[in-house]
């Protein structure tokens, strides 16, 4: 009888063992396990006409932010109260499944001081804009050393634009001054272009902390490398480190809690500017979405869009330099997402990137704006793609 037993739970075990066997389980990358499922489709552009809006010059416009209760983006302009005061403008976006049929502005509002008055000339470089449930948005300075410009990370009202609050800027990204033994901070014009908020909902909740996350555009002073040649003596592409923060703000004072290593893809030949401009965050497990921007002069200008992963990657804020091989250190993880040379079109300024509203089957939009830079031979340029995706599944 026991032997009986033991030949039936043989068998079943041998049924079993030739099932596994033949199941063809599915495999799972390492890449898999560390980004989103992703995709992007392009569905197409919208220029913006050359136009005044209550006396103001539109124009400049480097960072977007959507607001999903009222369906309307804000958008910054990067005037450094030059041709009018600091501002940002509330934009009404038509769009569907074939392209953006129109964008209308609906209102202005001039960034103000803790003193509600204006901005003075070029006591700001407004580069990156977030918005909060609260009603608040964040914006960026990205900093301009030569004109004395520094950098900042300010909260102001959304209806108001009074300037609420601000958040502690770590030392080594402040220009060097006569006291400093070594140069130090951030490059001329290279500082905090990207800005981006933790996804919250619409309603502010109680107690709900918000986590901000900001990047410099290119390497710090301190963290450049020295151009290196090949054995034929050409200079070899150049990879500069950017620095992403993530500040946590609550109850208490707002803290900067991480700061990790954002590599630059290399600059490509011929490159006049090359840098970071915007990230926009996903979701709350550390991933983003990237915007690299390089202007090649008469050859135009080329974009890509990386998607991120900061899972994993150590923190930074007590690495003096980051000069050199990183040993020891992990930086952030990058996929190409689209190099947006193919669409086939002349690319103009692209600094802004922001998910928007829902497109009629139900996918996600996601629009890339540029900066015209007040020029006349350049374009406001308005490109929305659908962002498709599905998480993997790791087993």
């Amino acid at each position: 009888m026991y032997c009986f037993r033991i030949k039936r739970l043989l068998a079943i075990a041998v049924t079993l063992l030739s099932l596994l066997t033949g199941c063809s389980l599915p495999q799972v990358t390492a890449e898999q396990r560390i980004f989103l499922n992703l995709s992007l489709d392009y569905l197409g552009e919208y220029q913006l006409p050359k136009m005044k809006y209550k006396d103001t010059p539109v124009g400049g416009l480097s960072a977007l932010a959507y607001d999903r209760a009222r369906d309307r983006f804000y958008v910054l302009s990067d005037d450094r109260s030059q041709l009018a005061p600091a501002r940002f403008y509330t934009f009404k976006l038509a769009l569907n499944e074939t392209g953006i049929q129109n964008a209308e502005i609906e209102n202005v509002t001039f960034l103000k001081t803790e003193d509600n008055q204006t901005y003075p000339k070029a006591k700001l470089d407004p580069e990156g804009i977030a918005l909060t449930p609260q009603q608040t948005v964040f914006i960026s300075s990205e900093g301009v050393t030569k004109e004395g410009i520094p950098p900042f990370l300010r909260e102001f009202d959304l209806q108001t634009g009074q300037q609420k609050s601000s958040l502690p800027i770590p030392e080594r990204y402040i220009a060097a001054t006569t006291d400093d033994k070594e140069e130090k901070g951030i490059q001329d014009n290279l500082g905090f272009e990207a800005l981006t908020l933790n996804p919250t909902g619409t309603v502010p909740a109680k107690g709900e902390p918000i986590r901000l996350f900001t990047a410099t555009e290119s390497a710090l002073i301190q963290d450049l490398d020295p151009p290196a040649k090949d054995e034929q003596g050409n200079p070899k592409p150049q990879i500069n480190k950017c620095r992403l923060l993530h500040y946590y703000i609550g109850d208490g004072p707002p803290v900067l809690i991480a700061e990790h290593v954002y590599p630059l893809a290399p600059t490509p030949e011929g490159a006049l500017a090359h840098g970071l401009t915007e990230l926009l965050a996903l979701d709350q497990a550390g991933h983003f979405l990237s915007l690299e921007r390089s202007f090649l002069g008469l050859a135009g200008v080329q974009a890509k869009v990386y998607q991120i992963a900061t899972g994993g990657a150590t923190d930074t804020s007590r690495v003096v330099s980051l000069k050199g091989e990183l040993s020891g250190i992990q930086p952030v993880k990058k996929k190409l997402l689209f190099d947006l040379s193919e669409i086939g079109i002349p690319l103009d300024n692209l600094e802004a990137m922001a998910l928007g509203p829902r497109l009629p089957d139900g996918s996600q939009s996601l629009i890339l704006l540029s900066d015209d830079n007040f020029q006349e031979q350049q374009v406001t340029q308005f490109l929305l793609f659908k962002l498709k995706t599905e998480r993997q599944s790791a087993t």
